[in-house]
């Protein structure tokens, strides 16, 4: 099956029948790279702690701020994965904000790229994807050996559209860089992304750069993570750029051998590895996003959002233990397969808070799920999805999800628009109204 040249969806999809793309040879995330402005925030070590804090913060609920595995066992509930590696790790229900099960969930640690999200839901509300850039020299700088590029060249234009790709499928540091300088420079957007997280009340996150590179200072945890995806998914262009497979990227500027000037693009795939596949492991059925990370300090983390029978799940991984090849990915499958089955079973064990701004909202321990104590089996549930079609296959069905989800049903891809609002208990997320099919 060949991949399209590229594959973009601003609305929403249902997942009808599992998608399975063929293997893919796909590189690795490499470790970015980050500016250094002076931290003011708490310092991670260079080799974090194995251990939790004894006291962590009980925004969502008492027994998140508790360390090790959050669950409410009953009849019914599916048991937790047991080969589960990573130091901290949470399951939401995107809708509704329940928070399913977790482990440390506000645990501060390095987030490595899972942190362009926070730079996506606050930069890229602020130019139209039509605008277009030449890129100076100055707009790279900073940028250290080893970084994750895209390829951005000096004295080139691009759109603003063209780097969003970066940021978000090559993880792009050139490409935050450029943007950072668009939005008049870097320390103006870390000190805007600090107020946004604020907003958002992830009180857990301290940025010190936009791109999530390791730096003395920059922390975040599982919880803020899913509230930024969760944050970032209200946004169709998010949705969209999040959600894109492949797709083409400018080239440099050379001149061919008639002497004429051309521009020869050059194709960019998603480094998610749960929307795009790899050699040892198979494109998520529902997969619709978000971001994934690794630098030598975070380890490997992920938020990913995926929906199944009209519900949307968000999970959040950071740093698995076990070091097998793409072993973030394979976890955070586990984590939304138990999910998928124990939503609607699971008594939630707190909740993902509303923005500041919402109606009513306050950072204060939630009163759901603060019955029980930890243990070493963790529950929770989330939700939280939107995709991009990865082959030329098809998705169907309708129901109360809220982004966009993949699937492969008889050649045929349905794309439901989103329109109007669901009114949530807490903050309201787009509903899908209406249906509107094309042949990829």
């Amino acid at each position: 099956m060949s991949a399209p040249q590229k594959k973009t969806i601003g609305r929403s999809l249902l997942v009808t029948s599992a998608a399975v793309l063929s293997s893919l040879a796909l590189t690795a995330p490499v470790a970015l790279a980050a500016p250094s402005p002076s931290p003011t925030g708490p310092s991670p070590s260079a080799s974090p702690s194995v251990t939790p804090p004894a006291k962590m913060s009980t925004v969502g609920g008492a027994r998140l701020g508790l360390a090790g595995t959050q669950v409410n066992l009953a009849n019914g509930v599916p048991v937790l994965p047991k080969d589960i590696t990573a130091r901290s790790w949470i399951v939401t229900d995107a809708e509704s904000g329940d928070v399913l099960a977790a482990h440390n969930a506000h645990w501060r640690l390095p987030p490595a790229s899972t942190m362009k999200m926070l730079f996506a839901d606050t930069v890229l509300p602020k130019f139209p994807k039509t605008e277009k850039h030449k890129v100076l020299p100055s707009d790279l700088a900073g940028i250290g050996a080893g970084s994750s590029m895209v390829g951005i060249k000096e004295n080139e234009t691009y759109t603003v559209h063209d780097l969003w790709l970066g940021v978000f499928l090559r993880s792009g540091n050139d490409a935050v860089h450029v943007l950072s300088a668009m939005n008049k420079g870097v320390a103006k957007t870390v000190a805007e992304m600090n107020e946004h997280a604020e907003e958002l009340q992830a009180l857990d996150t301290h940025v010190v750069s936009p791109d999530g590179y390791d730096a003395p200072g920059q922390v975040s945890s599982a919880y803020d993570l899913t509230l930024f995806a969760r944050s970032g998914l209200q946004k169709k262009d998010f949705r969209e750029y999040c959600s894109t497979v492949t797709a083409e990227f400018p080239g440099a500027t050379t001149k061919n051998k008639k002497g004429k000037t051309v521009r020869k693009p050059f194709e960019i795939r998603n480094t998610n590895r749960l929307l795009s596949g790899d050699y040892d492991i198979s494109q998520y059925q529902g997969i619709a996003g978000v971001k994934n990370g690794n630098t030598t300090n975070a380890g490997a983390t992920f938020t990913g959002v995926a929906e199944r029978n009209g519900r949307v799940l968000l999970v959040t991984v950071m740093n698995p233990s076990k070091e097998e090849h793409n072993e973030v990915y394979k976890e955070t499958a586990k984590l939304f397969d138990w999910g998928f089955k124990a939503a609607g079973k699971v008594e939630p064990v707190g909740e993902l808070v509303p923005p500041k701004g919402a109606a009513g909202s306050s950072a204060q321990p939630a009163a759901s799920g603060q019955a029980g104590g930890a243990g070493d089996s963790g529950g929770s549930d989330g939700s939280g999805a939107s995709a991009k079609p990865v082959t030329s296959a098809a998705a169907g069905g309708g129901s109360g999800g809220v982004w966009t989800a993949l699937g492969i049903t008889g050649g045929l891809l349905v794309l439901l628009a989103a329109g109007g609002f669901l009114v949530n208990r807490r903050w309201p997320l787009p509903d899908l109204v209406r249906r509107r099919s094309s042949r990829p």
